[in-house]
């Protein structure tokens, strides 16, 4: 009896689905544990690696950058990291690893950790935490102290008109209609004349321009120098007085000082090196030069040139004043870096027997493109070199008759230098290459200088942090 019972139990299958079940409880518990936990640990891996994120980026900020004690530094890294590694599910909040690597103004930080993830399902794991770790590394150069020599064009060029609108405007007011004959007659530049009877007019064209409310290119250089040195009501930081420099000086937790020079045939000093504030207070004394009249410059007896522009000249000189730059860094006897900033249309407008585009034989008169040769001098100094080109542009506006004519003195000697545009030829060309990499702007008349000059003063003065990894 009992033999038979045994072969009727074994021959029935009633029963394997409950049995495979039961067997295949086992691994599926454990696969499901397994899963629940390594998922709950991938987020808290996230989560720890955004809090090693955020800490190697506190430790490059601006602010930071200037310190030069590492275990502040580490200290600031660590205190972020555990302000956002505090996680429910961890053994114990992770203390972790952070390397600090200073090279000169840069500075490189990487935040490593190991945690432990609790498991929820230990007994089917065998193990009571689940290992994770991970690390980030940021990067950064801390902006560096700064020497601004600001060089302002004022030659007669940067009295034409701001506008198309404004030059018109200035040559319907010293057209015959409204002033005696004279030479300085439909004139397009608001010449600063000293002696005008000798052209037998009867106004300086500059006095001429504002009487009529007429704004000149250099007033707009001025303006863009203001914001830069005394007024700028858009820094991103609030209690801070002053103009752009200030703001980004306080944004970048670093010291700028500004020179203010103007030039025509000379260099001009306005304000030696001291701080933004105290250049900014001669702001108002750029001016274009005088020039005795039409076709002589002051002081020149024998007159039969206007020119008045000497850039090359100009920066050789500014180059005698600048000193040696050093990296820019708060270390011990470290020094500031030094910029040059130029702003002019780039043109020219000398006496000189060697230049080789001369208009005048007889007294080798030069209008051309910058030379770049000086450029070459000072950068090779590591002096840096910032340019914005005012574009020189010819006047054809005709407010008399409404009719486009072409300005013969431009056609003659400045427009194969502008060719095939003023954006792209030979003068543009020269002072991009006289500027340092990513340190050139250009803006046409009528355009926003007081923008592009703040603008390229963010670019060179500008640092960021970014993270490696």
């Amino acid at each position: 009896m009992l033999r038979r019972a045994v072969f009727r139990f074994a021959r029935d299958r009633k029963a394997n689905v409950a049995i495979i079940f039961a067997l295949m409880m086992v691994p599926i518990i454990f696969l499901l544990g397994m899963t629940l936990d390594y998922t709950l640990a991938l987020r808290k891996r996230e989560q720890l690696n955004a809090a090693a994120d955020a800490a190697a980026i506190a430790a490059v900020r601006p602010a930071m950058l200037t310190q030069s004690d590492p275990a502040v530094v580490k200290a600031t890294a660590a205190a972020v990291f555990a302000s956002k590694a505090n996680l429910s599910g961890l053994a114990a909040v992770p203390t972790p690893t952070i390397t600090v690597t200073d090279s000169g103004l840069s500075r490189s930080i990487t935040v490593s950790y190991t945690a432990a993830s609790v498991n929820n399902f230990p007994g089917v794991l065998g193990k009571q935490t689940w290992q994770i770790g991970g690390s980030a590394t940021a990067k950064a150069s801390s902006a560096p102290n700064m020497n601004f020599y600001l060089l302002m064009d004022d030659s007669p060029s940067m009295g034409i008109g701001a506008s198309a609108k404004d030059i018109s405007n200035l040559i319907k007011f010293t057209a015959p209609a409204y002033q005696t004959a004279g030479a300085s007659q439909n004139c397009g530049f608001a010449c600063h004349q000293t002696n005008i009877a000798h052209d037998g007019g009867t106004k300086d064209n500059l006095a001429i321009a504002r009487a009529n409310n007429i704004t000149l290119r250099i007033d707009l250089v001025t303006s863009a120098v203001n914001q830069l040195l005394n007024t700028w009501s858009n820094c991103p930081q609030s209690g801070i007085s002053g103009g752009v420099m200030q703001c980004m000086a306080a944004l970048n937790n670093t010291t700028y000082k500004a020179a203010l020079y103007t030039f025509d045939l000379t260099l001009n000093e306005l304000a030696k090196l001291t701080t933004p504030s105290l250049a900014g207070a001669q702001v108002n004394n750029i001016s274009l030069m005088p020039v005795a009249y039409q076709n002589c410059v002051v002081p020149t007896t024998n007159c039969k040139t206007d020119n008045g522009t000497d850039i090359a000249g100009a920066l050789k000189s500014i180059y005698d004043i600048m000193p040696t730059p050093g990296l820019g860094s708060n270390a011990p006897g470290d020094t500031p870096q030094e910029v040059v900033f130029l702003v002019t249309d780039g043109v020219e407008d000398k006496i000189s027997a060697t230049c080789p585009n001369a208009s005048f034989a007889s007294n080798s008169r030069c209008q051309q493109p910058l030379d770049t040769t000086m450029c070459t001098t000072i950068k090779s100094k590591n002096i840096k070199i910032a340019v914005l080109y005012t574009e020189y542009l010819q006047l054809i506006a005709d407010p008399l008759t409404g009719i486009q004519k072409t300005d013969g003195w431009y056609m003659s000697w400045i427009d194969k230098y502008d060719q095939p545009t003023s954006k792209t030829g030979q003068i543009a060309q020269n002072l991009q290459s006289c500027a340092s990499p990513g340190f050139y702007a250009s803006v046409q008349s009528g355009g926003d200088i007081s923008k592009a000059l703040t603008d390229l003063f963010i670019k060179v003065a500008s640092s960021t942090a970014s993270l490696v990894q």
